[in-house]
């Protein structure tokens, strides 16, 4: 949702965005003001990801004009927020992904290690430290998968990996830097395979193009069986991901 407002004067470098909170009754969610200098407009947005309603000013705008602008808009607001995905704990009878797969978390009590079998995660140790235990064992199951195709799809086009960091990444799925590190989300042990696939793919092709030209998709595809589907996937579904845990 936007509405136009007049640019402000000046060519100077833009200051950081200011943010706060702004209270607005009747939203479903909480709302975080950002006062911007490259705003031309208000634009209003629902963050699934953060479970908060952003709404972005130019300079100027007061906080009253702010407040009618999400008045005006909270039906909307409301419609989005009730489209977004509930989340989904890391708790005993819960359904959490495994390569896209579903598999159904059990507390299995005891003592012992999480086991992966017949689409269920079955968790050992005491109950409390089923969130964390399963945690553990999918960052560790998607440092696994990703830096084993990541080695070898560097090896297939003469490339060399620096270092592989696994973090809890909301911006981007991946990332190469210059120096060749690679960055992933964990997150993306819950996506179907052909997903993680192209999201390694993706990245170890920067080793050899750090661009997105031409070139640099022919590595890609070079790299995994499948591009444009995937890219589809994480556009529809990434943010759902994000949801579990």
């Amino acid at each position: 949702m936007t509405r136009r407002s007049h640019p402000s004067a000046g060519s100077s470098p833009a200051p950081t965005p200011q943010r706060r909170s702004l209270a607005v009754e009747g939203v479903g969610a909480p709302v975080v003001l950002t006062v911007s200098h490259r705003a031309r407009r208000l634009t209003l947005r629902v963050d699934p990801t953060a479970g908060v309603v952003r709404l972005t000013v130019p300079p100027g705008v007061e906080e009253g004009e702010a407040r009618r602008f999400v008045d005006r808009h909270a039906a909307w607001v409301r419609r989005r927020l009730d489209a977004v995905p509930r989340a989904v704990p890391f708790a005993d009878g819960s359904e959490v992904p495994y390569l896209g797969e579903p598999h159904r978390v059990r507390h299995a009590g005891g003592r012992g290690a999480v086991v992966r079998a017949e689409g269920e995660f079955r968790v050992h140790g005491a109950a409390e430290h089923l969130p964390r235990r399963l945690r553990d064992y999918l960052v560790r199951e998607a440092a696994r998968e990703i830096a084993e195709r990541a080695h070898a799809k560097a090896a297939s086009i003469d490339a060399r990996i620096a270092a592989i960091t696994l973090r809890d990444t909301r911006s981007r799925w991946g990332s190469c830097s210059a120096d060749g590190r690679l960055n992933f989300s964990w997150r993306l042990i819950l996506a179907p395979e052909p997903v993680l696939d192209y999201v390694v793919a993706h990245e170890v092709a920067h080793l050899r193009e750090l661009n997105h030209s031409a070139r640099f998709w022919a590595v890609c595809a070079r790299l995994c069986e499948d591009v444009s589907g995937p890219k589809i996937w994480l556009k529809r579904h990434g943010a759902q991901l994000h949801r579990y845990g």
